[in-house]
């Protein structure tokens, strides 16, 4: 087990692409599978009948639906354990909502936790989930037929980062990093609240002084943004614990509204975080900049480059305007930002998300919306689609290039 790597959660996964038997099978009332070599290297040789503590998840990209998730036992046994000459192991596993969901191509992940209970995903054929899981646990993209089993030892490679914690977080495991050497001074500047977003991307940014946004952008924007990530997770687990010890006083309404508004402030504080972060980039890079202007139809586009002005003037080229989108995540929400800033053509969407599918990344292109993503997770796409992939530092190129031949213009 290794500290920040996918070892310290799971000791070893096995996966495989269901096929059409098999997803029948999941889905009937023989729920077994044949304990070939590859699951033993999973479970082990059995001795009687093993029984592990299971969550089934169920993954899609359907944008308007959580994970489905189930609870049950998985039992690893041997049905010919009394003949010395000849075992035949089997995996059983039960009758689940998850288990009425499996397809034909869909991707299965069994995956060993570190206090021996399991976690088996199943994530929908041809989807960005399904190439994630891949990513996540190191397999490649093309998995061989059969079982393909990674042990402990290959997980200690795979180290997390903060898009595969993202991935992690949908699987209902959170990487517990915190940095309690913050925890006090956290607590002294912001009183024992919550601060704005702003001033905490700020606070996030200063106690990370090695890095150098003018020198790399795109690896400064992943510490920045892990930064942030584990100091809100330090103070928040102060602030909740101490709600917590306080109590609701039976107040069933108090208790849901407040973890109402814990489960809220995570998933917007992502976004709005990234949005912070990338507007500081943009001033070290001293690039000209709108954020969140009106443009048509109440549409509000993250970023405009140079700004609303320019927008608004007809008479200003139409080429030399930019429009930068910000999703943490994608899914099928990408297509809002081909709703923004008619005047430009060609959008650009900046994401932290790893491995979209193929099929998405080629509509992107057909809709005339280019990615920008951290190069450091350029590696989880395809060899085709990355060359069609911006980086944050390529994006900046384009920009500073359009100012330049603006400022020109201008003065010409």
């Amino acid at each position: 087990m290794k500290k920040g790597y996918l070892s310290e959660f799971f000791s070893s996964a096995a996966i495989k692409t269901l096929s059409a038997v098999e997803a029948d099978l999941v889905r009937s009332n023989q729920h077994e599978f044949n304990g070939v070599e590859a699951l033993k290297k999973l479970f082990g040789e059995a001795t009687g009948k093993q029984r592990y503590y299971s969550k089934f998840i169920y993954l899609t990209d359907d944008d308007d639906s959580e994970p489905i998730v189930s609870e049950g036992t998985l039992t690893w046994y041997d049905a010919r354990e009394a003949n010395p000459t000849r075992s035949e192991h089997r995996l059983y596993f039960p009758t689940t909502e998850v288990s009425s969901k499996a397809g034909p191509g869909d991707t299965m992940v069994i995956g060993l936790r570190q206090d021996g209970s399991v976690v088996v995903v199943v994530a929908e054929v041809g989807s960005t989930a399904a190439n994630q899981i891949k990513w996540l646990f190191g397999f490649s993209d093309s998995v061989k037929e059969g079982f393909s089993v990674k042990a402990e030892a290959e997980s200690d490679y795979v180290k997390l980062e903060f898009a595969s914690k993202l991935i992690l977080e949908q699987i209902g495991i959170v990487a517990d990093e915190q940095n309690d050497n913050y925890l006090e001074v956290m607590l002294e500047k912001f009183g024992g609240i919550f601060p704005s977003t702003r001033v905490f991307s700020a606070f996030a940014r200063s106690t990370v002084p090695h890095v150098d946004p003018r020198d790399n952008p795109d690896e400064t924007l992943v510490e920045w943004m892990e930064r942030e990530e584990q100091l809100f997770r330090t103070l928040e687990k102060h602030i909740v614990a101490d709600r917590l010890v306080n109590g609701f006083i039976s107040d069933v309404d108090s208790f849901l509204s407040f973890s109402l508004s814990v489960q809220n402030r995570r998933k917007s504080r992502v976004g709005h975080a990234l949005e912070n972060h990338l507007e500081e980039i943009f001033i070290n890079h001293n690039v000209q900049y709108d954020r969140a202007k009106v443009t048509e139809n109440k549409s509000k586009p993250d970023f405009l480059f140079p700004g609303i002005t320019q927008y608004q003037n007809p008479d200003f080229d139409s080429l030399l305007l930019t429009m930068l989108g910000v999703k943490s995540t994608c899914k099928d929400r990408w297509r809002q930002v081909l709703a923004e800033a008619d005047r430009i053509k060609q959008k650009h969407l900046l994401t932290l998300e790893p491995s979209i599918s193929e099929a998405q990344t080629d509509e992107m292109q057909q809709k005339k919306l280019t990615l920008v993503l951290p190069k450091a997770i350029h590696s989880s796409y395809t060899t085709s689609q990355q060359t069609c992939l911006l980086s944050l530092d390529d994006f900046l190129c384009l920009i500073r290039s359009k100012q330049s031949f603006f400022m020109h213009s201008s003065k010409g």
